[in-house]
């Protein structure tokens, strides 16, 4: 007898922060992952199969956004502030690891920024001078900057175990990320130099992936259960959450229960007013 194969549905839905009420605004029979919100509140970004796409949310089109040779690019994808750039994580041919790189946001030829690898890109500075992310050098994962026209990278942590999900709150002044140090997955954040690392979750889960809204009020991020995953691990096809804390820290609220995980709200989905949220669910059939 041969394998069984999987076959996932996506489902790119949006959610109202404030009743919850959820809307499916397209489904696929394969993978999508991630949708970043356009300033206008007119398009959602996502990639699957390696490239990215435009959805526009009112007509639920998509158009392919031409990344040039990056055709292997992962679920780390950031847009600028301004929305005239995106930057992406793509796996370069040479050896398979994943390097950052930009393009313009009509799409274009991606300029390198960071020539080591692997490096995970989570945040792009409000101010559109640095990029932040994960990277893997000497065996161990931590959170860097880079500036967006390459140079020296800056470590910002250096804790056992992995730090990620670097993002920038709207005002620059911090950085959130997840951190295992304490034993599960948590949220932290800490200020843009480094700084002051503080943790924000306490709860028995693993969170991933902090996003701050536009108004710098709320973060939003992904819990798995304990248990279900390693602390370290993400995967896909998981009982997960969506979940909601002030940025002040404090107790959280569950807004979305989903099976997903990988791929769900990997970057930051806030919508430009701060009111709904965009995320992608799976089914799997076999």
């Amino acid at each position: 007898m041969g394998e069984r194969t999987m076959k996932v549905i996506s489902t790119l839905e949006i959610v109202d922060v404030h009743t919850g009420e959820r809307t499916a605004l397209r489904s696929f029979d394969y993978l999508i992952e991630a949708p970043n919100w356009t300033s206008d509140g007119k398009r959602l970004i996502y990639n699957s199969r390696g490239c990215l796409y435009s959805f526009d949310i009112a007509t639920c089109e998509l158009v392919q956004i031409d990344s040039g040779f990056a055709a292997e690019c992962n679920n780390d994808h950031v847009l600028s502030f301004d929305n005239t750039k995106i930057a992406i994580s793509h796996h370069t041919k040479e050896d398979g690891k994943s390097r950052i790189y930009i393009l313009p946001m009509e799409g274009g030829e991606p300029v390198l920024v960071t020539p080591n690898a692997p490096s995970y890109l989570h945040g792009w500075s409000p101010n559109g001078a640095e990029l932040a992310y994960c990277a893997e050098r000497n065996g161990q994962y931590d959170i860097y900057t880079i500036p967006v026209d390459g140079g020296v990278e800056i470590q910002l942590t250096d804790s056992p175990g992995l730090d990620d999900g670097p993002e920038y709150s709207p005002d620059g002044g911090h950085i959130w990320f997840n951190s295992v140090r304490t034993g599960l997955m948590q949220i932290w954040r800490m200020n843009a130099d480094g700084a002051e690392q503080t943790q924000m979750t306490f709860d028995e889960s693993n969170n991933w992936f902090p996003h701050v809204s536009p108004d710098g009020q709320t973060i939003a991020y992904l819990s798995y259960r304990k248990g279900d995953v390693d602390p370290g691990d993400h995967p896909a096809n998981k009982d997960v959450e969506i979940r909601l804390m002030a940025s002040t820290g404090g107790d959280y609220r569950t807004l979305v229960q989903l099976f997903g995980g990988q791929g769900t709200i990997n970057v930051n989905s806030w919508s430009p007013d701060s009111k709904r949220l965009a995320f992608v669910s799976y089914v799997v059939e076999e």
